[in-house]
């Protein structure tokens, strides 16, 4: 089977695709109008394995219970 699918391919052999994808592995790429739109790939891990990798990454913990001001925040700067 092919590694990339178009959007309409997908949509009739879904379960097919889902199902072979998840025995091997391999991902799948939907495509529309021949561009790369979706990735079909087998689920990696769960929370457990979330926390693992992010265990250790507070850098500071000064008081959490303060409120936080707007310019404090890097994602909500211009």
């Amino acid at each position: 089977m092919d590694t990339e699918v178009s959007k309409s391919k997908f949509k009739a052999r879904a379960l097919e695709i889902f199902r072979r994808v998840e025995m091997t592995g391999e991902p799948v790429i939907v495509t529309d109008h021949g561009k790369p739109t979706l990735i079909v790939r087998k689920y990696q891990g769960g929370v457990a394995d979330a926390r693992a990798r992010l265990k250790g990454s507070v850098l500071r913990y000064d008081d959490p219970l303060a409120p936080v001001a707007e310019e404090d925040w890097e994602a909500a700067a211009p």
